[in-house]
């Protein structure tokens, strides 16, 4: 069945159930999962806004989506805005839109907003998933703001969600940020990065999206506190000055708390 990506009305509430199934008993475990701070998350629309991991696999969103339902309820589950391109493939397709992936547009945002519900964003998109090793416990946005202007112009406040472990399901050895821009793949499949990887069973991979059994490693994840801006709305977000403000005040909170879960 495909879906059309741009509706809010894709979601399938027995097929949430029957994920929440696999990731609670087969996803968490296997990753030891933790997830802090979930009595955090506001009433409310919020845009939460997370460090991206693990490629395609991004376990961290699955446990976190599974634990904020478990809390409070299908309002604290949010809608997500992906890669058109991503939320396209097949069998991911068929995956993530009936949780409530939407196509990656502030419209899109707006709209889930003004119906009182939350929005997950990743602003580090390939640059964030797709971070070398070396690098696994960096928050990596790569300049991005649309995040904190679509908060600003919605009036909605920023829950920072940090995972700390996911990024070491595999070994990303180098993410040949030269690669897209040399060979047009930018442009053509709009990816920035195009990473070596060693993941199991395959050995080695240059490829950005491909299945792998992700080592077993540890994923803590912390639910922050929701962070509240003194102005909102389209002139404060318009504000170049200020949004940079509010970029690097909900970074460099997110980057001291990934600091302190990966010194654990």
């Amino acid at each position: 069945m495909r879906y059309d990506i741009d509706s809010l009305e894709n979601r399938d509430l027995g097929f949430i159930d029957r994920l929440l199934w696999f990731v609670e008993r087969v996803i968490v475990p296997y990753h030891r999962a933790e997830v802090h701070g979930i009595e955090r998350i506001p009433a409310g629309p919020a845009l939460y806004v997370g460090n991206h991991n693990a490629l395609a696999y991004t376990p961290d969103s699955f446990i976190f989506g599974a634990a904020a339902f478990r809390a409070h309820g299908i309002g604290a589950m949010p809608y997500g805005l992906g890669h058109e391109l991503a939320i396209s493939l097949p069998l991911v397709h068929e995956l993530v839109v009936p949780l409530g992936a939407v196509r990656a547009s502030h419209d899109n945002a707006m709209r889930i907003f003004a119906e009182g519900h939350k929005v997950l964003v990743y602003p580090g998109g390939d640059f964030d998933a797709m971070r070398p090793f070396r690098h696994r416990d960096r928050i990596v946005f790569g300049g991005r703001r649309g995040y904190v202007r679509l908060a600003l112009r919605a009036g909605v406040p920023i829950v920072p969600i940090v995972a700390q472990g996911a990024q070491s399901t595999l070994v990303v050895i180098d993410d040949l940020r030269w690669l897209p821009r040399l060979t047009g793949l930018d442009r053509l499949l709009r990816v920035k990065v195009w990473p070596i990887c060693l993941a199991m069973p395959w050995g080695l991979v240059a490829l950005p999206m491909f299945p792998y059994l992700p080592f077993p490693s540890k994923i803590r994840i912390e639910v922050m506190e929701p962070v509240r801006f003194e102005r909102t709305g389209d002139d404060a977000a318009a504000d170049e000055d200020y949004v940079a403000g509010c970029a690097t005040r909900v970074e460099t909170a997110m980057q001291e708390t990934l600091t302190r879960l990966a010194a654990r």
